[in-house]
């Protein structure tokens, strides 16, 4: 006879926000998911009615985390519907900050975010047990500390330039504010250094990023992890040699459909900023892939559209950002209340060419391996190969998050070193009404801003977070969102403690903070309430 449980998880992450999950399950699999955005923030209909530039100054508020990158997109937003110019220095130094923020997160979300859940319990009986708690434990693990320290690092090259983080306003049309002194680069290049010294190379490595950037392949992969003991005990080497033994590589595969916007543009090929102009002047590449069909295609802001049908907001047809409105809230439920067959997030349902999408570092990664990627252009080929050999999971899109930290060191690296200390850095811009797109890769995925300026104030602004492609709602067609995906048929071993639940969103980095009520399905009664 089967057992049908409900979980009902509130909220599911560490950091900051609110996100609620409810899983159906039955014989200890979920069959069913729904994961509800808890928190009304409305910044659209606050940027109603402003004047355009204030976008530079609200939208880095939208997060604490990644508010560098909200910047890069209300600044290059501005830039599209402008027609501004921008000077090579202002492109290398907004990739700078974009980079370095990105750079930050992976060590530190790694270690105070995802890492913890593996030394649950849960896996107790597993050889590698002793060791992941030795190093990943909270706050006592041998390796807790150097990485969360190290993470602050990265962003002292940010606040070089920026005058602060997080929520600098360094970035506007035109260009940057800001004129780097040759003290500045090389006080960056120390900072850097240290990074690879303190952590990277040392501490997660366990060898040169030179000998480690040769890894292209799966096979590759484990070769490196069995060279030598230097790279199979480094933190890495732990972390891939402990996930396949854990079993990490077997559940939250998702909905198959991965897109990347790309960021970081080159500083000789995005001088007279277009829409149009963007997809070829990217370093990391733009795209969509339907591993379904393996097929790649060119990524076009176009095809995206948001749909409410079950999102707390006045229903309205699917629309593409430009031609939405400003939402209006509805009425909302607490978790436990929520009607699931009708309105049940804050969050809407952001769709490609009608497919619900993946944003994030794993989308990022696949579309290293496009085979139209130019010359300039970032080309790897470890996840893709991952993928195609032993397929999506909470394992690979960690995996990929990691594998891209000696990549953005790199450019970083390269970027310092072309930095033109007498040239410009700011071209002031000529005001005008039109529309503007501006997007990037946050650490967590695809974020774009759309604005439209009429009669010189702000009369359509929208935002579409990585967050939002990620924990979406079903769609108008019933459709689930990518986290929902990613949890229908993942094994719950023990209902008061869904360890699995917690590592499957955190895989996608929600970055929200966690408790979760558990009840019988049947009775309604609450089984247990604890926190991940």
């Amino acid at each position: 006879m089967s057992t049908v449980k409900e979980l009902n998880i509130s909220p599911v992450g560490r950091v900051e926000g609110d996100l609620d999950v409810k899983v159906y399950m039955e014989n200890g699999v979920v069959t069913r998911a729904h994961t509800q955005a808890a928190m009304f923030r409305g910044f659209e209909k606050i940027m109603q009615g402003k004047d355009p530039q204030s976008g530079l100054i609200v939208t880095p508020r939208i997060c604490g985390i990644c508010g560098g990158s909200h910047l890069y997109c209300a600044s290059s937003a501005l830039d599209t519907a402008m027609g501004t110019t921008l000077p090579p220095n202002a492109l290398l130094l907004r990739a700078l900050g974009q980079a370095t923020e990105t750079m930050q997160s992976i060590p530190r979300w790694f270690y105070a975010i995802f890492a913890t859940d593996m030394a649950n319990k849960k896996f107790a009986n597993k050889k590698l047990y002793a060791e992941v708690v030795k190093r990943f434990a909270a706050y006592v693990g041998t390796s807790f500390q150097t990485g969360v320290t190290a993470s602050g690092l990265p962003v002292q090259v940010y606040a070089l330039f920026g005058g602060q983080w997080p929520h600098s306003s360094y970035m506007v049309p035109g260009g940057v504010m800001c004129a780097p002194t040759l003290k500045d680069i090389t006080r960056a290049h120390a900072i850097m250094n240290q990074f690879k010294n303190d952590w990277l190379e040392t501490t997660w490595l366990g060898c040169t990023i030179e000998k480690y950037r040769k890894v292209q392949s799966w096979d590759d992969l484990m070769a490196w992890v069995d060279e030598n003991e230097s790279q199979r005990n480094s933190d890495l080497g732990l972390f891939i040699r402990a996930s396949l033994e854990f079993g990490i590589d077997k559940f939250g595969q998702g909905c198959g459909k991965y897109v990347a916007y790309g960021t970081y543009l080159h500083k000789d090929k995005y001088n007279k900023p277009t829409v149009e102009g963007r997809n070829d002047a990217l370093i990391s590449p733009s795209g969509f892939y339907n591993s379904h069909t393996k097929q790649y295609s060119d990524f076009d802001h176009m095809k995206i559209k948001e749909h409410v049908s079950h999102s707390w907001y006045q229903d309205h047809k699917a629309a593409h950002p430009w031609d939405e409105p400003i939402p209006t809230p509805v009425t909302s439920q607490n978790l436990q209340n929520t009607d699931f067959n009708s309105k049940y997030s804050w969050s809407k349902a952001p769709r490609y060419m009608d497919y619900a999408a993946e944003a994030g570092p794993l989308s990022r990664c696949l579309m290293y391996a496009k085979p139209n990627n130019l010359p300039h252009q970032t080309k790897d080929f470890l996840i893709k190969d991952a993928f195609d050999k032993i397929g999506p999971s909470v394992f690979l899109r960690t995996l990929a998050r990691l594998h891209e930290a000696p990549i953005i060191y790199e450019n970083i690296d390269t970027w310092l070193r072309e930095i033109d200390l007498d040239g410009e850095f700011y071209i002031k811009p000529e005001e005008r009404d039109g529309k503007g797109f501006g997007a990037t890769e946050a650490a967590r995925g695809a974020l774009a801003h759309w604005i439209e300026i009429e009669n010189g104030v702000i009369k359509n602004y929208q935002v579409m977070a990585p967050t939002t492609w990620n924990v979406g709602p079903n769609d108008d067609e019933g459709k689930s969102g990518p986290i929902e995906a990613a949890l229908e048929g993942t094994e719950i071993e023990d209902p008061n403690d869904p360890v699995e639940v917690g590592m499957v969103a955190r895989s996608f980095d929600s970055c929200l903070v966690c408790t979760v009520h558990a009840h019988d399905a049947k009775t309604g009664k609450e089984l247990a309430r604890f926190k991940l």
